[in-house]
């Protein structure tokens, strides 16, 4: 069995390359049912593209990567996809798009494209190994139990990173390109909550506020989440893909309030008051009595200076906390780093030294924000990658 284009990995990226691509081409992926991480994403509804997409929302040790690829598919391009399906969708927020009914319309598009595209899908397929010999590639696979090897002129790695591994993530596509001499950075979990060993937040889990999350040289204003086991929310997912074990994370809690001059007018209006009691005025009630426990806020206002109001306006607006980890892989919405871009070329995502090898999506050293950005990423990669292939033949 020969093929034109072996894509391994029927996600976003790996379904999009094959509706695009042309020729002979085979999809196979481990799982069930093609595009699972779609399914489950944004609650349900696929957060499918980001309004304001562009290269400044994506991390990667070559910022500039991205730009050719986000640039000639752009998130309009994939909005009148969606718009040519019937597939109604809204802002949701920070110009967020979801579709209205369901993430698996987003499936049934890809998967109609494929197959008006003439695209084979192999499901339930596992890869074993890729090598090249004859000027084919060669894919030693496992079918319904049975071993079995395909070959193709050309492969495409779009198997994704290591999150959420209950969905069979592996990382296989590291380790593929590690084979034919491709370098990988550094893998992490991204987009994920970040933990405590002491779980000082458990009395107050479930509690939720408006904040800014600084961690590296990133820094976000959206809600933060308190957890049993530490800080979630977006503000704190965003923060997460810049933040290093062993660093702290500043939290401003309310960011738009002047705090010095609340406590001023609270010192003036109720000076009998504790501080304590003035904040929970503007704070849940449950968080306002665990930082009058944490930072010692019993003092009455009356007797308060304004150093001391100060520096308690500075701890609301500076909030330094210390991590111990973070939730790991296993809630990661997506994985940071990957196959190096230096590797790759930004045009084709083909490897520069490994004629008809390409690598799109996610397992790409190329890491976008919380709310379309990643898929945004595979639609545009994807189709660089596709179009490369149809022109080559």
């Amino acid at each position: 069995m020969t093929y034109d284009t072996l894509i391994l990995g029927a996600g976003a990226a790996g379904m999009m390359c094959a509706a695009h691509c042309g020729g002979r081409v085979l999809v196979i992926d481990h799982a069930k049912a093609a595009g699972e991480k779609i399914r489950i994403s944004g609650g349900g509804r696929c957060n499918f593209t980001n309004m304001y997409a562009e290269p400044a929302n994506f991390l990667s040790q070559n910022p500039h990567f991205c730009k050719s690829a986000l640039a000639r598919y752009t998130q309009w391009d994939f909005v009148s996809l969606v718009d040519s399906y019937g597939i109604k969708w809204h802002e949701k927020t920070l110009g967020q798009l979801f579709c209205d009914n369901s993430a698996k319309d987003i499936i049934a598009l890809l998967r109609d494209l494929m197959d008006k595209a003439g695209a084979q899908l192999w499901l339930e397929t596992a890869v074993e190994s890729v090598s090249q010999s004859d000027g084919l590639f060669h894919a030693r696979l496992v079918r319904g139990g049975k071993p079995l090897t395909v070959s193709a002129r050309r492969v495409v790695l779009a198997t994704g990173g290591k999150s959420i591994p209950k969905m069979g993530a592996t990382g296989i596509a590291y380790q593929i390109a590690e084979s034919f001499g491709l370098q990988v950075t550094e893998t992490r979990p991204a987009l994920v909550p970040l933990t405590f060993s002491a779980q000082p937040f458990a009395p107050i889990s479930g509690t939720a506020i408006p904040g800014r999350v600084r961690a590296g040289n990133g820094s976000f204003d959206e809600a933060v989440l308190f957890t049993h086991r530490g800080l979630s929310g977006p503000a704190i997912l965003q923060a997460s893909s810049y933040w290093t074990e062993g660093d702290s994370v500043h939290l401003s809690l309310c960011p738009e309030n002047d705090w010095m001059a609340i406590l001023r007018q609270a010192r003036s209006d109720t000076p009998r008051r504790q501080i304590g009691t003035a904040l929970a005025e503007h704070l849940p009630k449950k968080l306002a009595q665990h930082l009058d426990e944490a930072w010692g806020l019993q003092d009455q206002l009356a007797n308060t200076t304004d150093k001391r109001l100060a520096e308690v306006a500075e701890l609301l607006a500076d909030w330094e906390l210390t991590p111990t980890g973070s939730e790991g892989y296993r809630t990661a919405e997506v994985t940071l780093g990957g196959i190096d871009t230096d590797g790759l070329s930004s045009k084709t995502m083909e490897a520069k030294d490994v004629p008809g090898l390409y690598a799109i999506g996610e397992c790409v050293d190329v890491t976008g924000w919380l709310g379309g950005y990643n898929f945004q990423w595979a639609w545009s990669s994807a189709m660089a990658c596709a179009r490369a292939i149809a022109e080559s033949d």
